[in-house]
């Protein structure tokens, strides 16, 4: 009997008397990432007390997707699930289990909104998709409806490009192209999975890890989600102005060479850097200069050799 052999998956699925789309809302996918939990056990609360009905389609909840991460209180349970998250015929660790149960789940419903946060303090963001394209790396056709419940969830940050970024900093480093296909598929989680089945989803970067309001962020994306999607009797939401929206697109991952590279400073997500400003130094003291103007995202100072630093990325004034 090994220590993961008890864990059960769980969800939660109510159903409206109406047709209707079919929405599933995702929490603890990384396990120290409990808001949406949270946000969750609060909405299926309303839920039970009759506080609140499903009236057209069906949503299903999954307060913790992750469950031996959330039991650790910690990122992975043996791997990060939001990578490489396909389903496996022949499953070698318990992420692997989680996807032979999550993906068949995901690829009944039509909408996902997966609820993340994040290391250090920051506004709230949503990952979006990419244009509807039928190319081979991220085919996709429901661009206009996932930016426009991308713009409801009550956030106006949005940022999109994260598998074409990923992908391009992959080919520069692989040129097998076996090795190639293996890799990418590494960079598909949730929402990419989601996409590649026929649907669309957003992930919600809802705050900070402890921020008290990172679960009313998660809590008001999912009342804004059932009330856009016409699935309870509430008014839709408005869409976040024009003018307050900031919308970016990943442009270029830059890979930690040696594992003694080091930052200039300690960077957080969406810093604004400045053509020619030194973010970095490589081990043997090469300064690392900002090749334009834009905003950092994800840096990390922890990064192994070999693997991604950190991304750049530009506005998106077409978004």
């Amino acid at each position: 009997m090994t220590e993961t052999a008890d864990i059960q998956f769980a969800c939660r699925q109510y159903g409206g008397q109406q047709p209707g789309p079919r929405l599933i809302v995702t929490g603890a996918v990384h396990g120290n990432e409990t808001c949406g939990t949270k946000a969750i056990r609060r909405v299926l609360q309303q839920l039970e007390d009759g506080m609140l009905t499903v009236r057209r389609g069906s949503v299903t909840f999954v307060p913790v997707t992750n469950p031996l991460a959330f039991a650790k209180g910690e990122r992975a349970g043996e791997r990060n699930l939001n990578r490489n998250l396909f389903p496996h015929p022949d499953p070698q660790d318990f992420e692997d289990r989680v996807a032979n149960w999550l993906c068949p789940l995901l690829a009944q419903h039509d909408v996902l909104l997966d609820l993340h946060s994040f290391n250090a303090a920051g506004e709230p963001f949503v990952m979006v998709g990419p244009r509807n394209n039928n190319g081979a790396l991220e085919p996709f056709q429901h661009e206009a409806q996932e930016r426009a419940l991308a713009r409801r969830l009550g956030v106006r940050r949005f940022v999109d490009g994260w598998l074409r970024t990923y992908g391009a900093g992959v080919q520069r480093r692989i040129a097998d192209s076996s090795a190639l296909q293996t890799v990418l598929r590494y960079g598909v989680g949730t929402t990419e999975y989601m996409r590649s089945v026929g649907a669309y989803a957003l992930t919600l970067e809802c705050g900070q890890h402890e921020d008290p309001q990172a679960q009313e962020v998660a809590y008001r994306a999912i009342m804004n989600t059932l009330a856009f999607l016409g699935m309870i009797d509430a008014p839709p939401p408005e869409p976040v102005a024009p003018e307050r929206m900031e919308a970016l697109s990943m442009v270029a991952v830059y890979d930690k060479q040696h594992a003694d590279d080091t930052f200039s400073r300690n960077w957080s997500s969406f810093d604004p850097v400045r053509q020619g400003e030194e973010i970095g130094r490589r081990a043997d003291g090469t300064p690392v200069l900002a090749e334009f103007d834009g905003r950092i995202l994800f840096p990390d100072a922890a990064a192994g050799a070999n693997s991604e630093w950190y991304y750049l990325t530009r506005p998106d004034p077409s978004f």
